[in-house]
């Protein structure tokens, strides 16, 4: 939607590092000339030592190679639970995550790592490579995991320029479930109650608004929304990533702009936008949903 590009999640790949950058070593400062010689000769002041660079975490014993009581699946994932979860409730496909994770090829060498960088990942489950998006689905909030994850379910063994090749093992803590919007129940069609204007959009105010005024085709907006197809399969969700949008509206898909000027501050509605409003029935942009898309929009603010 934003400037006319699809505001599709982009797909994340678990990060493969691989690209710390060493620390410089600094420059070796000279000696200091006392002011007053003193009656022996001053010794030699030796140069600093250079840090030393930074190194990875260690691997795990069995990062060779799975124990006898891990547990293995019908795809040739393999996990060990470390810690137990305290959660009940099980990502799903269309949920994102939030991390903490280190990984290591076979040998022990640690390629990322989410934990010493001391900052978590956040993704979409099924955006990243297969044997994660298997293991993240068995998981629950709260627990390490330890991942065992043959070639073919990660980047393969001649994998693009950076990534790790062959069989791959991941200690993986599941922190958080960022549950993805639950599809409207009316997302096929719009019902009999929606209104329609004359370009065909049909919408249906779930809350009222609390402001007076009506944002303009020239205006930008502030907005939450998430976006699905006519089959339930939700693209895109700023509600999802807990970050609101802000946009000009004469700069998004016609049956945004229409739509948008439609409401109030703090009015919530759902948008079933045809085809030749939004992307059409063979979207010219790679990865664009195609056909009639279904929105909720909140609008937050008119700026």
């Amino acid at each position: 939607m934003l400037a006319q590009r699809t505001v599709l999640v982009v797909a994340l790949g678990v990060a493969v590092a691989g690209c710390q950058k060493k620390t410089q070593e600094p420059a070796a400062t000279e000696a200091a000339t006392p002011a007053t010689a003193p009656s022996e000769a001053p010794k030699q002041a030796e140069a600093p030592q250079a840090p030393a660079a930074p190194t990875g975490l260690p691997a795990p014993p069995d990062v060779a190679a799975p124990p006898k009581d891990a547990q293995k699946t019908a795809s040739g994932l393999v996990t060990r639970v470390l810690t137990p979860g305290t959660g009940k409730q099980h990502p799903t496909d269309s949920d994102r995550v939030k991390v903490h994770y280190t990984g290591w090829t076979k040998d022990g060498k640690q390629f990322d790592s989410s934990v010493q960088r001391g900052q978590p990942a956040t993704f979409g489950v099924s955006q990243v490579i297969p044997g994660w998006t298997e293991a993240l689905k068995l998981m629950i909030p709260g627990e390490k995991r330890r991942l065992w994850i043959p070639a073919k379910l990660a980047y393969g063994e001649r994998p693009r320029m950076g990534a790790p090749a062959g069989d791959l093992t991941f200690d993986v803590e599941l922190l958080e479930i960022l549950e993805a919007p639950k599809t409207p129940e009316d997302v096929k069609a719009p019902p009999a109650t929606a209104k329609r204007t004359a370009s065909g959009l049909a919408y249906r105010v779930l809350k009222a608004g609390t402001g007076k005024q009506h944002p303009k085709a020239t205006d930008r907006v502030t907005v939450h929304y998430s976006g699905w197809t006519t089959d339930g399969k939700l693209f895109d969700s700023s509600v999802q990533r807990g970050q609101p949008t802000t946009f000009a509206l004469n700069q998004v898909i016609p049956g945004w702009t229409e739509g948008v000027q439609l409401m109030v501050e703090g009015e919530k509605t759902r948008f079933w936008i045809p085809a030749q409003l939004a992307y059409g029935e063979k979207p010219k942009r790679p990865g664009a949903p195609a056909g009639m898309l279904v929105f909720d929009i909140e609008l937050l603010q008119i700026r």
